[in-house]
């Protein structure tokens, strides 16, 4: 069958889930038996996501080919189970830099390079691309920000277009919000309507309309939806607010938004898409009695999205265990000597967050200490393997000046450092070490028990490693060293076999955690949290 595209607009205010629909829908046909693959069109100037700041946009995800990408990617991930690549993320400024360096090549052969015809053909063409080159049977494309927004326009006119020259290959949903007016009492689907219009102006007429709202949706709303917006009364769906993101998918079922597609895409409706794994998960998540605290220690907590893809997988872990999960974000700022019992002593187990820089370090590499003094399940992600690392050399091996040389380039004790392994890499932006690469496991390890498996491959967004010249000092006092990189021998993983569950991981097992299969890292940490905190019992 030929590649059917699909593009999922947002209107009337942002953050409404366009990610989460569109994952859903891809869930859907996925369980259908379809090929199905999710694409983010991200309206800003910015090349890719590396640059942003956490508390404007949320985590940067890192795909298995090194791009540094928007998180609904992770929403993609973690739904569909597949991977995403460079290919399923694209930026405004991506697009101007392909077209402006075709231009100072002469590929134009001197025409004057415009938006429309040159800016929207790039665009269409990532589209149509991503379709054709591992030959889906759906592309699910996510235009990201609100219709209406001066920089989502070449996106939409690109839209238009294609639907023009795709014909029923091609659909559109849109997803608005219908807001409860308390004092009416009314639910008010004006706001939907003048962004449907907005929408139309700009050529694209909605083939479905998603409906956010806090409150049901009676048949009457529908009715006078599908009749203002030119829509059928059948795909005018609704999408009510959910304790948890993971009932979306179910919900869309229930309202067969997947049916409704597959209509208007002249494709047969008489399967069932068969989401038996999904429930089984989504029954575990629900029906938990007992939970776990865990503390998540980081600077960025006033954004919870700043690390989605952590707190989702922890999430999946918690399910998997049968339990719910009590997770506390704590500032690592605020950590100090005098007030670190306080707020971590009452926790099951501690994970110790992403995120480089000299502020709140200090509170992480005083946590790791008291998660290692105390026996805390403690698991620390990239940045906080390596305040481990650096709490070992101050604590253990009393080097009481021991840093990284990211926070002090003068420091005798230089665990943690760029190292020469590294500056050979090809795979580098910035000087940062992207991507997925392979690690190998020591077969006596705590790592090699998690895994099961002596080869695993993660993926990685750093620029600094363990410095290897303290590795046997370190071993020699205890620490194990029990994953090391297969090309450059830097080390991955370091773990205390004297402590019940002490682990930091310098790559980022977040991004690899999916419903289906949560990771077995987690789900480890997890099974560890609950095993300490019935030992308190």
């Amino acid at each position: 069958m030929e590649t059917k595209y699909i593009f999922v607009t947002g209107g009337v205010t942002s953050s409404l889930g366009k990610g989460i629909i569109s994952a859903s829908l891809g869930k859907l046909l996925q369980a259908r038996g379809f090929k199905v693959t999710n694409q983010k069109l991200d309206p800003y100037i910015n090349i890719n996501s590396g640059t942003l700041n956490p508390y404007e946009h949320g985590e940067c995800y890192v795909t298995v080919d090194g791009h540094e990408a928007d998180l609904d990617l992770g929403h993609y991930e973690r739904f569909l189970g597949i991977e995403t690549h460079k290919s399923n993320n694209i930026t405004t400024g991506r697009i101007y830099q392909n077209v402006i360096e075709r231009e100072r090549k002469g590929n134009f052969m001197g025409k004057t390079v415009q938006v429309i015809p040159h800016i929207t053909d790039e665009i269409k063409r990532n589209i149509k691309q991503l379709g054709t080159k591992e030959k889906y049977d759906f592309v699910i494309t996510e235009i990201g920000g609100t219709v209406g927004d001066i920089e989502s326009l070449p996106y939409i006119e690109s839209v238009r277009q294609l639907k023009w020259e795709m014909g029923e290959n091609c659909l559109c949903i849109h997803l608005t919000f219908v807001p409860y007016v308390a004092a009416a009492g009314e639910l008010k689907t004006k706001p939907t309507q003048h962004s449907v219009k907005e929408l139309q102006q700009e050529g694209v007429q909605p083939d479905i309309l998603v409906l956010r709202t806090e409150t049901p949706i009676t048949p009457e709303v529908r009715k006078k939806v599908a009749l203002f917006c030119n829509v059928e009364p059948d795909a005018v769906i609704e999408s009510l607010d959910v304790k948890t993101i993971y009932e979306v998918p179910i919900r869309m079922q229930k309202e067969g938004l997947d049916t409704v597609v597959l209509r208007k895409l002249g494709l047969p409706t008489d399967s069932v898409a068969d989401m038996t794994q999904w429930n089984a998960f989504l029954n575990k998540l629900q029906n938990a009695k007992d939970s776990i605290s865990v503390g998540l220690i980081g600077k960025y907590v006033a954004l919870p999205d700043a690390y989605k893809s952590i707190i989702e997988s922890l999430i999946h872990a918690s399910a998997y265990n049968e339990h719910k999960i009590d997770l506390q974000l704590i500032l690592s700022d605020d950590i100090n000597s005098q007030n670190v019992n306080e707020k971590l002593g009452q926790l099951d187990a501690i994970l110790i967050a992403p995120g480089s820089g000299e502020r709140g370090v200090e509170g992480k590499i005083l946590s790791a200490q008291y998660a290692r003094e105390n026996n805390i399940p403690c698991l620390g992600i990239c940045y906080g393997m390596q305040c481990m690392a650096v709490e070992f050399a101050r604590n253990v091996l009393k080097y009481s000046d021991a840093h990284s040389t990211e926070i002090n380039p003068q420091t005798p004790h230089n665990v943690i450092d760029v190292m020469d392994e590294q500056k050979s890499m090809l795979n580098l932006d910035g000087g940062v070490r992207l991507g997925a690469y392979d690690c190998k496991l020591g077969k006596k390890s705590l790592a090699y028990a998690v895994y099961g498996k002596e080869v695993i491959k993660e993926r990685h967004r750093h620029r600094f490693e363990f410095n290897n010249s303290f590795r046997k000092e370190m071993e020699e006092n205890g620490l194990c060293f029990s994953g090391i990189d297969v090309e450059t021998n830097l080390v991955e993983i370091i773990e205390l076999p004297s402590h019940p569950w002490y682990m930091g991981v310098q790559f980022h097992p977040e991004y690899s955690s999916t419903v289906i299969n949560p990771h077995p890292l987690f789900v480890d940490f997890i099974k560890k949290a609950i095993e300490n905190k019935q030992s308190k019992k």
